[in-house]
């Protein structure tokens, strides 16, 4: 369904017409448009207790807001904040979505407020212990809401396109700090108060928490990082460009519109590499490589200052519309600080992980999830979370750039995001903006079919290159006189970035053993290394060839670990035998308990196939 003018211009009015099926809320009958929230954050009790006040805007006959929610205490209900609603109630939930909270409301309801408290199955929540953190001393909370976790921690509307302010007010133990995602202090207040401002509306799955023994250190006017003391200084080295970074972007698609972008670095649990909650993305410490060469991460949450926080995708069966703009912009972030021979580097590495998802949904009979436009219905909207979104979204827009030309693309982006800002979309209308502000616009003859083959159809686009790396390659040329035995200038003296070390070892062949290993390891040291990409990789290689020297590093590392893109390949790779499995199962006893929700989710099922 469309809206147009007379002229045809579309209008973007998503937030009302898309149906959610990951939501029980109906935004056409009333929904939520500014939180208050006032916490008390206990790590005795591992509980939030809070009190949400909503602001509504609501139909003229509604009867009735519906909130999300999964694994709450809802103590009481007030309308306006003082009258008692005693008729609130639960409707039919599932294990996935939770259970919808319907209140009752009339024409003179203009807040609800609901009291509450969280549970210990409160998903999005991850409770750590002193010994779990990377300082040893003191415990730390920190929330994951993407995609539909942040039900979970607060009754909320939880589609991604409904968007809302918010205020809020947090105690939490004394000398701890609290950060959100908005207006952020940059100093521990003793007292244990904190109070925080988002002006800009938000979806839900950009609400986040986190509570720990913090610091915080500029890296510009605008950028700074937050970590534990003991990570501080690391952090602040390995992010020090960050502020060029946001002028580079800007300079790209326009200003940004969030006033400051910090970065948290989060305990090792942290199961994604980065999550872009506005002013604050969180960061796992794995990015922490002394070399400033995993820093596209960063580049990466925020690019999603742009796509995904400022237009979002309606539901999460258009996620693509989120983290396949933002590999694009973040590959353009790159390309102007760093040259376009980095930046092929990383589109060669994006197509490698694009080609083995493909390979293994259409093996698993999941061919339809290589599709870009997803159908998640009834299903966990994590399982859309592929390379497929992130990397085929990439080389679709990257093809749209070769049609048009990149000036002319460059203008369709800044007018994209303008004309969106602050707004919801979905696929449809992403196509009738395309067709016309940049094909019609300019008079562009697509291929027959471009559309569809891209969008709705399985794998690549037949005909679709291979992109080139002449950084990869120049490895490959080492890699094959090293392992011929000929005179090479030694591979410590090798002045390569962590992709195209990982290159090198992903490229080394299958009949490569203990032999090679051994070498390897005397001249790299990979097994004590301190880079956690190179590690993954390294330990997969000795996993394959017996190389029982890595394993306690390896069981170290798993138990350490919690970022999902590292520990699944390592588990997969151990249970393809029945030894393997005896290992994976006794690891995973240990390391479960660090893991966050998303993470041992994910392993649960795996471990049990």
């Amino acid at each position: 369904m469309n809206n147009r003018t007379k002229e045809g211009q579309l209008v973007q009015k998503t937030d009302l017409l898309v149906n959610d099926p990951h939501s029980f809320a109906r935004p056409q009958v009333a929904k939520i448009t500014h939180l208050n929230w006032e916490a008390e954050v206990s790590f005795e009790r591992k509980v939030i207790t809070a009190k949400a006040v909503f602001t509504i805007q609501a139909s003229k006959k509604a009867g009735e807001i519906i909130f999300d929610t999964k694994n709450l205490k809802i103590h009481k209900v007030l309308s306006n904040d003082s009258l008692p609603i005693a008729n609130f109630r639960f409707g039919k939930g599932n294990d996935i979505m939770g259970m919808p909270l319907i209140i009752p409301i009339d024409k003179n309801t203009q807040s609800v407020a609901i009291y509450y408290e969280t549970t210990n199955t409160s998903e999005a929540l991850q409770w750590l212990e002193p010994e779990q953190t990377a300082g040893k001393q003191h415990p730390f909370l920190f929330t994951q809401s993407q995609a539909i976790l942040c039900r979970s921690w607060i009754p909320i509307q939880d589609s991604p396109a409904i968007r809302f302010s918010y205020s809020a007010k947090v105690k939490v133990p004394e000398n701890f700090m609290a950060l959100m995602s908005a207006e952020n202090p940059q100093k521990i207040d003793t007292t244990g108060n904190y109070q925080f401002e988002m002006q800009q509306a938000i979806p839900a799955y950009l609400m986040a928490l986190a509570v720990g023994n913090l610091t915080f250190d500029s890296t510009g006017s605008r950028t700074g990082v937050y970590a534990e003391p003991v990570t501080i200084e690391k952090a602040k080295y390995e992010l020090e460009d960050m502020a060029s970074m946001l002028e580079t972007a800007e300079s790209l698609y326009g200003a940004y519109r969030w006033d400051r972008f910090d970065v948290l670095f989060l305990p090792p649990s942290f199961p994604f590499g980065g999550m872009e909650n506005p002013r604050l993305t969180f960061a796992t410490p794995t990015i922490l490589a002394g070399d400033k060469s995993l820093t596209s991460l960063i580049a990466h949450e925020l690019a999603h200052s742009w796509s995904g926080n400022l237009v979002t995708n309606a539901t999460w069966n258009d996620f693509w519309l989120n983290e396949g703009f933002t590999v694009y912009f973040e590959n353009r972030i790159i390309e102007a600080m760093y040259g376009k021979d980095y930046a092929d580097m990383l589109a060669l590495i994006s197509y490698r992980d694009l080609q083995s998802e493909i390979d293994s949904l259409i093996k698993e009979g999941k061919a339809s999830d290589t599709h870009l436009k997803l159908n998640l219905e009834g299903r966990n909207p994590d399982e859309g979370m592929t390379s497929i979104a992130y990397d085929k979204g990439f080389f679709f827009l990257k093809t749209l750039e070769q049609l048009a030309g990149r000036e002319r693309f460059d203008t369709f982006l800044n007018k994209y995001f303008d004309d969106h800002a602050f707004q919801s979309m979905h696929t449809q209308a992403f196509i009738l903006y395309l067709e016309q502000y940049l094909f019609g616009k300019y008079n562009i003859e697509i291929p027959e079919n471009f559309i569809s083959e891209w969008l709705y159809e399985e794998g690549m686009p037949e005909g679709f290159v291979e992109p080139v790396s002449k950084r990869f390659n120049k490895v490959d040329s080492v890699l094959i006189d090293w392992l011929k035995g000929e005179q090479v200038d030694s591979l410590s003296n090798m002045e390569w970035s962590t992709h195209e070390w990982l290159h090198f070892l992903q490229q080394l062949p299958d009949s490569a053993g203990v032999n090679e290993m051994r070498k390897l390891d005397a001249e790299m040291s990979f097994t004590e290394s301190g880079n956690s990409e190179i590690l993954m990789e390294w330990f997969l290689l000795a996993l394959r060839n017996n190389y029982f020297v890595a394993y306690p590093k390896i069981e170290e590392f798993l138990v350490e670990t919690g970022r999902r893109k590292l520990v699944m390949p390592l588990y997969a790779e151990m249970i393809k035998t029945s030894q393997g499995r005896r290992m994976a199962l006794n690891i995973y006893q240990k390391a479960r308990p660090n893991y966050h929700f998303v993470t041992y989710h994910s392993l649960d099922k795996l471990l049990k196939e």
